[in-house]
């Protein structure tokens, strides 16, 4: 009785003792940054953009690159205008991603019409 007594008590601290044990699975920014996460994907997207042609549809931009890291969409004189960015260079260590740390590529009327600074300035 005295042993059960005994072996009732210890598991009962053992087991106040574990309910602050606690398994942290984070929001994957420490792996981004510590890992070189980022820069795999910024190799990859640097590596695609080079595969990019003139006249690609959005559909092969997509399939190529992946999804984009921002997006915008437009109508301009007729024509549905897409601008998707794919980040390609880290400017700070933050942990996220920004628009400056991306290479937008332009799609108009569903054909690639440029792409990086000089193409995102001229729409």
């Amino acid at each position: 009785m005295k042993n059960k007594l005994l072996s009732l008590v210890f598991f009962g601290i053992a087991s106040l003792g574990l309910t602050g044990c606690v398994v942290n699975v984070g929001d994957g920014e420490s792996d981004w940054d510590n890992h070189g996460g980022w820069e795999k994907t910024q190799n990859k997207n640097r590596d695609n953009l080079a595969k990019i042609s003139l006249g690609m549809s959005k559909e092969q931009v997509v399939t190529l690159m992946g999804t984009a890291d921002f997006n915008e969409a437009y109508i301009q004189a007729d024509k549905e205008v897409y601008v998707l960015f794919y980040r390609t260079q880290r400017t700070q260590g933050d942990g996220k991603t920004t628009k400056d740390e991306c290479t937008p590529v332009v799609i108009s009327n569903n054909a690639v019409v440029g792409w990086g600074e000089m193409a995102y300035s001229k729409i």
